[in-house]
C-alpha cells in the first residue's frame, strides 16, 4: 500500500447571506494575519525576539479581547493564519540561504489578496449534499465525485470572478496495479512547436490557449484601462477580464489532465526530461510561450497518475538532447531554424524533436542509477539545484 495525499476540489453555490458571511471572514482572517505579521515584525526589532508559530496563537487569544469580530471565525480557521506567517518566514530564510533571486520579505495583504481560509482539523461536516461551516451555516455543494480517504484539512477559496470552492485535502492509501502493458516504453520530447513528441513518431500539437485568447484578452484589458477607478463599469471590465483569463487556465488544465492519463494508459515506463523550467522562464521572448506550455504541471500529472496506474516515471538529465544524435550519439550542432537532424557520421536523417525523443528514451537505458531519478525517490521535478545547458532545448539560446 502506498500512502499519499489528494486533493479533492467541489463547487460551492453559497447563497447572498452565506457570501456575506464568508466575505466578513475573509476580511477579519486577513486583518488577523496583518496584525500578527506586525506583531512578528515589531517583536523582533524592539528585542531581536522571533516569534513562532505558538507565540502567534497566543497573541490571537489577547487579540480576541481587543477585537470581539475575532469571535466569529472559527478558531481553527484563526490559528491557521498563525501556521500561514509561520511557513512565509520560514521559506523567506530559506531563500536568503539559496541566495537565488529576490527573496521576497513576507508583506501585509489586502482583503482583495486574501483568497482563502483553511479548516486544518474541525469545524466543517458533510451531509446531504451540503457543507456545513461553523459560524457560517449549511452552503449547498456539488459532490461531483465520492471523498476518498482521510480529510486532513478544508480551505474555502474565492476566485476573482466571484466562485466558491472548497478543497479538501485527503490522506488515502492506494494499491498500485499491474500495468497492463509494462513493456511498452516512450520518451517524451516538450517543446514549444509542437507540445510533445514521442519516441515512436507520434507528434502532439500544442493547443496555445493563450495565444489563442490573447486578441480578445488584449481587447478586454483596453477597456479595463478606459474604466474610471472605483466605478461599476470598471468592476465589471475586470470581472469580464478575469473570467476569460480562468477559461483559458480551465482549458489548458482540461488538456494537461487528459494527455497525462492517456500517457500512463498506454506506457508502461515513461521517460522525460527534468527540466529547469524556473530557469527557462528568464527568457526574454518565450517565457510567455513556455508558461502557456506548462510542462511542469504536466511532468506533476503523470507522476502523481503513475502512482495509481502501476507506470514508472523516469526523468534524465536534458544536457544536449537537441544536438545529439540518438543512433551514433555524434554531437551535431545546429541553430534553432533548423527542425531536422542530419548526422555526418551515421547519415541518420529524422525531426530533430523525433532525434530528440529517441535520445531520452535510451538515456533511461544506457545510464545508471545516479544519471536518473524514478519516480517516488524523492527527486526534484523541476531540477531547480542545477542550470540547464543553453543546447538543452531548441526553443531558447540564452537563460540567463
Amino acid at each position: 500500500m502506498l500512502s499519499t495525499q489528494r486533493m479533492f476540489k467541489y463547487r460551492l453555490y453559497p447563497t447572498s447571506k452565506h457570501v456575506a458571511i464568508l466575505e466578513k471572514n475573509f476580511s477579519v482572517v486577513c486583518f488577523l494575519y496583518n496584525k500578527l505579521l506586525e506583531a512578528r515584525i515589531k517583536a523582533y526589532k524592539n528585542g531581536k525576539k522571533s516569534l513562532r508559530k505558538f507565540d502567534l496563537n497566543n497573541h490571537i487569544v489577547k487579540l480576541k479581547r481587543k477585537h470581539p469580530e475575532l469571535k466569529g471565525v472559527h478558531s481553527q480557521a484563526l490559528q491557521n493564519v498563525s501556521d500561514r506567517i509561520d511557513k512565509a518566514f520560514q521559506n523567506f530564510f530559506r531563500r536568503v540561504k539559496e541566495r537565488k533571486g529576490k527573496v521576497g520579505f513576507p508583506r501585509f495583504k489586502s482583503f482583495r489578496r486574501y483568497k482563502s481560509i483553511t479548516y486544518p482539523q474541525n469545524g466543517f461536516v458533510i451531509k446531504n449534499n451540503r457543507l456545513h461551516l461553523s459560524k457560517i451555516g449549511d452552503v449547498k455543494t456539488v459532490l461531483h465525485r465520492p471523498i476518498q480517504g482521510k480529510i486532513k484539512t478544508l480551505t474555502i477559496k474565492r476566485t476573482p470572478t466571484g466562485k466558491w470552492f472548497a478543497v479538501f485535502s485527503c490522506e488515502l492509501s492506494i494499491e498500485p496495479q499491474k500495468h497492463k502493458f509494462p513493456d511498452n516504453k516512450v520518451g517524451i520530447d516538450v517543446g514549444l512547436e509542437s507540445f510533445a513528441t514521442l519516441s515512436d513518431g507520434i507528434k502532439l500539437e500544442n493547443p496555445r490557449y493563450l495565444i489563442a485568447s490573447e486578441r480578445r484578452l488584449k481587447i478586454l484589458q483596453r477597456r479595463l484601462s478606459k474604466k474610471i477607478k472605483g466605478s461599476a463599469n470598471r468592476r465589471n471590465a475586470k470581472l469580464n477580464v478575469g473570467q476569460l483569463h480562468e477559461l483559458i487556465a480551465n482549458q489548458r488544465t482540461d488538456f494537461l489532465h487528459k494527455l497525462s492519463r492517456f500517457f500512463v494508459q498506454r506506457y508502461g515506463c515513461i521517460v522525460i526530461e527534468d527540466l529547469n523550467i524556473k530557469g527557462m522562464v528568464r527568457h526574454p521572448y518565450l517565457a510567455k510561450h513556455i508558461n502557456d506550455a506548462s510542462w511542469g504541471a504536466f511532468s506533476r500529472n503523470l507522476i502523481y497518475k503513475a502512482e495509481e496506474a502501476g507506470c514508472e516515471i523516469v526523468k534524465v538529465s536534458p544536457h544536449k538532447t537537441s544536438i545529439t544524435c540518438s543512433q551514433c550519439k555524434t554531437d551535431v550542432p545546429k541553430t534553432l531554424a533548423a527542425r531536422w537532424h542530419r548526422c555526418p557520421t551515421c547519415g541518420l536523417s529524422i525531426d530533430r524533436d523525433l532525434n530528440a525523443a529517441k535520445l531520452i528514451l535510451s538515456k533511461a537505458d544506457t545510464v545508471g542509477m545516479t544519471e536518473f531519478q524514478a519516480c517516488g525517490e524523492g527527486s526534484s521535478l523541476l531540477g531547480e539545484s542545477r542550470e540547464v545547458s543553453p543546447s538543452a532545448k531548441q526553443e531558447a539560446a540564452v537563460f540567463k
